[in-house]
């Protein structure tokens, strides 16, 4: 078998693994509630200035707590690193096409602290932007991203997460999966510095192959105001069905904060300490990818 043949079955299992689940993800929760969430997502006004509704959040959450503990079957270590209370920026890898990964954050933190603290998370220009998406993105607590929007959520105590590899993170293709891209400008860690909150730098291994990209096209991707369009094994062949995550297994790991109580403004203004800042962090990351990966058995089991 030549490696090309063996990368077709890998993908050609995760169709057969979609279609064994494929009718109980359709009789869950989701199926139940898509309507009533979709109208509440575009009618509620929200209740902060970012536009997160709590009505609606509490209406959506059975969702994705069905998609958290029964379909994700979300593992969690080192939540004794997020702090219980008062601010802090969560930094991840990214990937899945859609931002099931802030979701299934959310929820980590959201069920395992005593506080039931959330997260909000930083979402790039073009998703918050999208038709009926961007609304539903808003709802649920995410907020366009920004030193500013960011430095307002701190200034008020809360945690956020940010996913410094952006678009190119959502964007990698199956080949390139865990293989985690530039952290950009080292934006995180100038807003650390300048607040003087700490970062927990969050790996998450299983959002890469619920949406693994075979090929994307720009093309057509251009005129919609999207980055890129993703082919899967199952989009657009599927159709409408096409669109349900694969059932990976999760597993969170939340590793030690950095802290930067003793920077300032001025260090913020140092480009090479700031981004060496970054690829530290990005590197720390990418080790405890790498373990968790080594001792995985299985991407479904």
């Amino acid at each position: 078998m030549t490696p090309t043949h063996g990368k077709h079955d890998s993908l050609i299992k995760t169709v057969e693994a979609l279609a064994s689940r494929a009718d109980e993800f359709l009789s869950s929760p989701m199926a139940r509630w898509i309507t009533l969430v979709m109208k509440d997502a575009i009618q509620g006004k929200g209740s902060d200035e970012f536009g997160m509704d709590p009505t609606f959040m509490d209406l959506a959450r059975p969702v994705f707590q069905f998609l958290y503990h029964q379909y994700f079957r979300v593992e969690v270590q080192g939540l004794r690193n997020v702090p219980t209370r008062g601010p802090a920026i969560l930094v991840a890898n990214h990937a899945g096409a859609l931002p099931y990964d802030g979701a299934m954050t959310h929820l980590a933190v959201f069920n395992g602290t005593g506080e039931r603290r959330g997260v909000r998370f930083l979402v790039d220009d073009f998703a918050y932007d999208l038709p009926l998406i961007g609304t539903l993105i808003q709802r649920l607590g995410g907020v366009r991203a920004s030193q500013e929007n960011a430095s307002r959520l701190l200034a008020a105590g809360h945690l956020i997460i940010a996913f410094p590899e952006g678009v190119r993170g959502i964007g990698k293709t199956y080949d390139e999966r865990y293989k985690i891209k530039r952290f950009g400008k080292g934006g995180f860690v100038r807003l650390a510095m300048r607040t003087r909150v700490p970062i927990v730098p969050v790996a998450i291994v299983g959002s890469e192959e619920v949406h693994p990209i075979i090929w994307k096209s720009h093309r057509f991707a251009e005129p919609l105001g999207l980055p890129f369009i993703p082919f899967t094994p199952t989009f657009p062949w599927l159709g409408p069905l096409g669109l349900v995550p694969l059932p990976s297994k999760w597993k969170i790991v939340f590793m030690k904060p950095v802290s930067f109580a003793k920077c300032s403004s001025r260090d913020a203004e140092k480009e090479n300490l700031v981004q060496r800042k970054a690829d530290q962090i990005k590197d720390a990351v990418q080790r405890t990818l790498d373990r968790e990966l080594a001792g995985r058995k299985s991407v479904w089991a």
